[in-house]
């Protein structure tokens, strides 16, 4: 007789993570340079924030939503990375039931609240450049208030369903995850209950918020190209260019890598089981370290807030 349909996970209390399961030998290695890009992307994240936070004149609606950012990336490095590192370090493989899920929760939830944000910071520099004189009273402080409300609120409830479909399934002793992140494939394929609906349902939600997301960028900058064609003063047009490079840099970077993940994982038959396991590591990484660096780059103000901080130091 089967097991009844409301039967839940008395059989399986915990998971095992296995990394690299064809190469572990990999894993002492790999963790120097995954140590180091993670301290470079919580000391970057750090720095940008505490300078936007204490230099008076990054105040404004542009620096809130870099901040924003910011703590988007600091939260899925720290939900993802220090665990990694200790299966590598300590091969602690084992991850709670519940810790297994709520990891599911924060990467589907603030990956797309990431998105959500390039497309309000694209946005912001579409009012600056195509209504200039419109800008300070449509992005304001109370505008960046509703945004972050609207980001947190929108991604969440829409991807919560996600590892409340996959904790419902029935886990009948099989605990081990070929992988070093609860993803929710990786997880769900262990169930012995049909997981037609849960692959469905995160396809759908993920392409629609993802996807709205990006047709909103290109929206957008297709307005700023229209509008930039249009100026006829000598360099302005370069100037109102590279207030976006940054943001259009950091877009490109980030669309690129999640499109090179989903193809590989798509071809998974194709490609060693090992590379979409550590492209999906890098993606909780590199993004994190490059975003603040990019702007702390290319951004003048940025740039001198940081060294003023330095200087205070």
């Amino acid at each position: 007789m089967g097991l009844p349909s409301n039967y839940t996970t008395a059989l399986v209390s915990e998971f095992l993570l296995i990394c690299f399961p064809n190469y572990q030998s990999w894993q002492h290695w790999l963790s120097l340079p995954l140590s180091l890009l993670f301290l470079l992307a919580m000391g970057a994240n750090v720095t940008l924030l505490v300078t936007i936070r204490l230099e008076v004149s990054l105040h404004e609606p542009m620096y809130y939503l870099l901040s924003l950012l910011s703590l988007l990336d600091m939260v899925l490095c720290l939900t993802v990375i220090p665990k990694v590192l200790a299966i590598f370090w300590i091969d602690n493989k084992a991850i709670s039931f519940s810790g297994c899920f709520f990891q599911m929760f924060i990467m589907n939830s603030f990956l797309t609240m990431e998105s959500c944000t390039f497309m309000v910071m694209a946005y912001d520099r579409y009012v600056a450049i195509c209504h200039p004189l419109r800008y300070p009273s449509i992005i304001t402080d109370q505008f960046v208030a509703r945004a972050a409300i609207f980001i947190v609120a929108r991604n969440g409830l829409l991807t919560m369903p996600i590892p409340i479909l996959s904790s419902r399934l029935r886990y009948c002793g099989e605990n081990i995850i070929q992988n070093c992140i609860c993803t929710n494939l990786s997880v769900s394929r262990l169930s012995c209950d049909d997981i037609t609906f849960n692959r469905l349902y995160q396809f759908v939600a993920g392409w629609t918020l993802l996807g709205s997301d990006l047709i909103l960028v290109i929206l957008s900058y297709s307005f700023i190209l229209k509008a930039v064609r249009k100026i006829k003063v000598e360099g302005a047009a370069a100037k109102a260019l590279s207030t976006c490079g940054s943001h259009l840099i950091l877009i490109l970077f980030f669309s690129t890598v999640l499109l090179v993940l989903v193809i590989t994982n798509l071809a998974r038959k194709r490609i060693p089981p090992d590379v979409p396991i550590l492209l999906n590591i890098l993606h909780h990484l590199i993004p994190p370290a490059l975003n603040p660096i990019v702007y702390g780059v290319r951004t003048k103000e940025i740039k001198q807030g940081i060294q003023k901080l330095l200087r205070r130091m």
